[in-house]
């Protein structure tokens, strides 16, 4: 009898083939899904849908219906025109107009909203419940309704196994590279580094892009040209500068903020992070220092100086910056580590004090797909030590 030898890359044919008939049995079954329809009142700020989705699940949302706002203007499920007024207040969505249909993943603080309109084609990022609502501000109440339709075009796949991403170890000795503290131009130690980054620059600038920061101006220069672009397009403008601190002996490659219209020269979270000046395991690998700002204070550098007020509790930053890059389902690990000689109690440059845990968070992004081989991070849970909200992973 003659043994017959499988082909080279056998199993990959197999596979190819078969993508076809999993394409095929996903659209079947979002055809045997049923649509879901309700109606959104115009003084619903978040409506539960009970829909609940999977990561890259494709579903059509269509909106249909009048509003009536409080100045008598009718609008449809695309919002009314920004005007000068609408950037004087705060919306979910600050880039849609006033009764624009709206929607997010999941209710918790930092799931971020964005613009449903008329009809919207969307791809689930991660595992949640649809939420759908109204664009609005403060306690005004539009009259009225949109009628919703939510169907799925398409489910994803089951994963039949998690999938097994091949990713850096970060031990106490990596962590203890790094500087506790980053420090101003004068050499004042200031902020706790207190969260690194394993990836490209890329792929954390999209990260943090689709978890809703945004990249703050670099100069008052570059404050004054955009903020006056914002007016004349009649947008929020968010992005007002931070000063420049220092590690690695530079200032920060990137600063981010999350802040709404008018508070955010106030209170707002915010972040600066560097890129390393080594890899670990041949990726690159950034280190960041965040901070909530909460109002002002007294600057002890100068006479009548006048800066930010963080809130002391530095911990509670470094967890919403974790929380809100779990809602974009780009990140394949989150982990903590202690350094050897952690930072727990310190004073700012401008002679604020603050208290930590002294643990740095790990966020490993989803490495690219020709990179085999720790599952993506499930939903947080609350820590037993009340610190953080993540327990899956342990230090090493």
């Amino acid at each position: 009898m003659i043994a017959r030898s499988r082909p080279p890359n056998y199993n990959n044919y197999v596979l190819i083939r078969s993508i076809p008939i999993l394409l095929l049995a996903c659209c079947a079954l979002a055809a045997d899904t049923p649509p879901v329809e309700l109606d959104i009142a115009g003084n619903d700020l978040w409506v539960d849908t009970k829909v609940d989705v999977h990561a890259r699940d494709e579903v059509v949302i269509t909106g249909t219906g009048k509003l009536t706002l409080t100045d008598g203007q009718q609008t449809t499920p695309d919002g009314a025109r920004r005007g000068f007024r609408d950037m004087l207040r705060t919306y979910p969505v600050n880039a849609a107009g006033q009764g624009a249909l709206i929607g997010r993943l999941g209710d918790s603080e930092t799931a971020q909203p964005f613009l449903i309109g008329p009809t919207l084609k969307w791809q689930a990022p991660r595992d949640g419940r649809l939420w759908i609502g109204i664009n609005r501000s403060g306690s005004a109440a539009p009259k009225g309704s949109f009628h919703v339709k939510i169907e799925f075009s398409s489910h994803a796949p089951e994963a039949t196994s998690k999938v097994d991403y091949k990713l850096p170890a970060i031990t106490t000795e990596i962590a203890d590279r790094f500087p506790r503290r980053i420090g101003d131009a004068q050499g004042n130690a200031g902020d706790n580094t207190n969260f690194l980054l394993v990836g490209t620059e890329a792929k954390i600038l999209e990260a943090f892009k689709a978890a809703g920061w945004v990249e703050v101006d670099r100069s008052q220069n570059d404050a004054v040209l955009n903020g006056i672009l914002a007016i004349i397009d009649k947008r929020a403008y968010v992005a007002l500068p931070m000063s420049e601190l220092m590690l690695f002996g530079r200032v920060q490659d990137h600063g981010m903020a999350h802040g709404d219209p008018i508070s955010v020269v106030a209170q707002r979270h915010h972040f600066r992070i560097w890129k390393a000046p080594f890899q670990v395991e041949g990726q690159e690998i950034w280190i960041g220092a965040g901070t909530h700002d909460i109002g002002f204070d007294r600057d002890q550098r100068k006479k009548n100086g006048i800066t930010h007020k963080i809130d002391p509790d530095v911990d509670k930053e470094r967890e919403y910056i974790a929380m809100s890059l779990q809602e974009t389902g780009l990140i394949a690990q989150v982990s903590y580590v202690t350094p050897s000689k952690p930072s727990k109690e310190a004073v700012t440059a401008t002679g604020a004090s603050f208290h930590s845990d002294g643990r740095l968070l790990v966020i490993h992004l989803i490495p690219d797909s020709s990179t085999p081989a720790a599952a993506p991070a499930t939903a947080p849970a609350p820590e037993k030590k009340g610190t953080s909200i993540f327990d899956e992973v342990r230090e090493p």
